[in-house]
């Protein structure tokens, strides 16, 4: 199932670096929901140090920024304080919001089919409607886009 553009995006709640996240709890302000495949590896570092260093101008367009993977909660925590990462990371071991939001694919690694996040990353504005979607995301770039996009909201 995917959400259409301009359609409400179902509530959900996941575990997270800050305690339960609720999407509800989020209305008013515009969240920017970045799915990528594991932590600490090469593109999934840069791209949450990309969101890192634009966090401020996130906060000050009113947008909350959440990344999303499999990874353990105990994981992320790790993560955060590695890169010094200034939002909450949701871990979704069982996929639920993988799977609500259509990111999970299979890829090939090593000559193998593995099923895998692909790099995404999706924008609900304040009303809880999704604004835009990115889909196999290439890091360079991508997160001032999404912070012009948000800004534009």
């Amino acid at each position: 199932m995917t959400i259409a553009i301009g359609q409400p995006v179902p509530d959900f709640e996941a575990s997270s670096t800050s305690g339960p996240f609720q999407l509800t709890a989020q209305r008013g302000k515009a969240v920017v929901l970045y799915f990528y495949p594991k932590d600490n590896t090469p593109g999934c570092t840069t791209e949450s140090q990309n969101f890192r260093d634009l966090h401020d101008q996130f906060v000050a367009a009113g947008a909350v920024v959440v990344g999303v993977s499999r990874d353990s909660l105990k994981s992320h925590e790790n993560f955060c304080a590695k890169h010094s990462l200034p939002f909450t990371l949701i871990s979704d071991p069982d996929e639920t919001l993988c799977e609500q939001f259509g990111v999970m694919k299979l890829k090939n690694m090593y000559g193998k089919q593995v099923r895998g996040i692909e790099r995404s990353t999706f924008v609900i504005d304040a009303e809880g409607k999704l604004a835009h979607e990115w889909r196999g995301v290439k890091v360079p770039g991508h997160a001032a886009a999404v912070l012009e996009t948000v800004q534009a909201l």
